[in-house]
């Protein structure tokens, strides 16, 4: 069975946030892609802070202040042991990491995350290290195994490829019970070392799609997920198994089309490219402006970081910028971004599954969905409410066969028996006589209603026929005593003898249900329109259609035989079809069928020729 388990520090605390970590690279200057020679428009200040030409006043500059600045002179190794290395023990722990490269195409994103053979990038040594951690841990400790497998996928055009496997078709993106992001039919390939790793890695790295353009000749045209999955096992009972995941996301760069010179099918990634990426600027907004919705479904890059912003993953932003003034509002850009993203903070815990067969055998209990780090026993209050709702989803119908009157009792009585489950032997028989007394009450408010019910019932007979003793009515009986409402008359112009018309007077019916609170009709469903006025039926049929096309919810509810649901369907159907060209198309809406297209029919039609 699943548990989140909480991050707890060594002390035994609780430490529940984990800020995203921002690290700022400075590329190289490149005199060649400056004709001008005016030098680099930003400059180092120190290990964490830099700062930025004023673009609004050349005299003025802006200072920024991260988690760790590299310099033009920084070594992959630097940019590795210092911001990447320190997150990745948390793989062996169940819990969730992520590192990804943000910043415009050209500014060495690539470089930082892949780099070369002599200078290999972050993800080349964080897999390295992740086996080194987990050989260590290996010869330790005895009663774990460890596992170690990746997936690979790019995001290109706003469609998940799978790049071990690159014949596949665009993938979806789901989620599951326990808010964790999955890919169905992603390929999953284990691992047994590093070598093995570069095996599957490298010819799938020349799968991913590139292109030249005016500013990169080899330029990334999607975005670039590598996924390292630890699955640590118990050996002994209870068996518990801890996930860890590391993503490594190379982001494709933000570009100008005016500079990249971009047309046709470039033109087209570029586009796809900026929308994610704007998308994911309007993440990092709601989640520091704590609004209601963030947008991470609305691109497939920020619903895969879902995880890794405002989620549950220890995260790394490493944001690249180059230092040539013609990349300057790109940097400018991708700086303010950075200084927004480090405020983000994610809540880690470790995902932990135990075996449930083993854990009852041990306990005698089912193991909680929820462990926390010292957690102090469950209220008494929550108890009972979650007591009130297991019963309700056990039994859905029931609460709808109890009347608002009784619904105090039978919420006390559902409190009870659940404190029974858990009382001493003194205290069972007190709570049984309360039980018992509830029950009774209920009854006897059950009784009670009815003899309301009946008597509510024969006034309204009563008075109706004493107004017109000769007309036929249409008797509805009250849900509730609160319900009963001014029963109304069978008016028609019949064209019948006086005997076939008393003998239609004499049929009433009873009709329940929400829908069913109108009148029925005193004549029989096979003569009851030959006996009206041509003239009156047509007119009658012509109001309905004017309510079944311009009415609201309330006007098509005030309709007979129409009832909330009935009356939101209508709206549904004139929304995606227009307007009914006749009353009889009411029938091609969900659940309207023939037989009760006539009852409705009929029901409208008198109801107005006896109002």
């Amino acid at each position: 069975m699943a548990q989140r388990v909480p991050v707890c520090d060594a002390a035994g605390g609780s430490k529940r946030t984990s800020r995203v970590r921002v690290a700022v690279r400075l590329r190289p200057y490149m005199e060649k892609q400056d004709d001008k020679g005016e030098g680099p428009c930003v400059r180092g200040l120190g290990s964490q802070s830099l700062e930025i030409i004023n673009w609004r006043n050349s005299t003025e500059t802006l200072q920024y202040q991260f988690d760790a600045f590299y310099g033009e002179q920084t070594t992959q190794q630097e940019v590795f042991m210092t911001s990447v290395k320190p997150i990745l023990p948390h793989l062996l722990n169940g819990q969730n990491a992520s590192v990804f490269a943000y910043g415009p195409t050209g500014a060495g994103k690539t470089h930082t995350m892949l780099g070369s053979q002599e200078q290999p990038g972050v993800i080349p040594r964080a897999v390295k290290e992740v086996f080194h951690l987990v050989r260590a841990r290996e010869k330790d400790a005895d009663d774990w195994d460890y596992t170690i497998g990746m997936s690979y996928l790019e995001i290109y055009n706003e469609k998940v490829l799978d790049l071990l496997s690159p014949n596949t078709q665009d993938l979806p993106i789901r989620e599951d019970k326990d808010r964790n992001i999955l890919i169905p039919g992603l390929t999953h390939m284990p691992l047994s070392s590093l070598s093995d790793f570069q095996t599957h890695f490298i010819p799938a790295s020349l799968n991913r799609t590139t292109a030249s353009t005016k500013l990169n000749h080899r330029s990334s045209r999607s975005h670039a997920i590598l996924l390292i999955k630890v699955v640590k096992s118990q050996r002994i009972p209870p068996h518990r198994q801890q996930t860890g995941k590391l993503y490594l996301v190379d982001l494709a760069g933000s570009e100008d089309n005016r500079r990249t010179g971009n047309q046709g099918l470039r033109l087209k990634e570029s586009g796809a490219i900026n929308l994610s990426l704007f998308t994911l600027s309007k993440v990092v907004d709601s989640l520091n402006t704590g609004g209601g919705r963030v947008p991470y479904r609305d691109s497939k890059l920020t619903r895969l970081l879902q995880d890794s912003l405002g989620g549950s993953a220890h995260s790394v932003m490493i944001t690249n910028i180059a230092p040539e003034y013609k990349y300057y509002f790109d940097t400018f850009t991708a700086l303010n971004f950075a200084a927004k993203s480090k405020l983000i903070v994610n809540r880690p815990f470790v995902r932990e599954t135990v075996s449930s067969t083993a854990e009852v055998h041990k306990t005698g209990k089912r193991p909680r969905q929820e462990q926390g780090c010292g957690a102090a026993a469950e209220p008494q209050k929550k108890r009972l409410k979650d007591g009130r709702r297991e019963e309700q989803e056990a039994a859905p119908g029931k609460a709808h066969q109890n009347s608002p009157t009784d619904s105090s009792v039978l919420d006390r009585l559902l409190a009870l028996e659940k404190l029974m489950m858990g009382s001493p032997e003194t205290e069972r028989l007190n709570l049984l006589k309360t039980v018992a007394e509830s029950r009774k009450e209920i009854q006897q408010l059950k009784a009670k209603q009815k003899e309301l019910e009946k008597k509510a019932l024969a006034f309204k007979m009563k008075q109706s026929t004493a107004a017109k003793p000769k007309k036929q009515q249409a008797v509805v009986t009250p849900l509730q005593v609160s319900q009963v409402q001014p029963l109304q008359q069978c008016a028609v112009v019949c064209k019948s003898s006086p005997s076939s018309s008393k003998r239609k007077q004499q049929h009433s019916e009873v009709m329940e249900g929400k829908e069913n609170m109108g009148v029925k009709p005193c004549l029989s469903d096979s003569d009851w329109e030959s006996r009206l006025d041509g003239s009156v039926l047509e007119q009658s049929r012509q109001k309905i259609l004017q309510v079944l096309n311009s009415g609201s919810l309330k006007d098509l509810k005030a309709l007979q035989l129409i009832g909330d649901k009935k009356a939101k369907l209508i709206l549904g159907w004139r929304e995606v079809h227009g307007q009914f060209t006749q009353v009889e198309d009411l029938q091609k809406v969900e659940g309207i069928t023939a037989k009760r297209f006539s009852s409705f029919i009929k029901a409208n039609i008198l109801s107005a020729i006896g109002k």
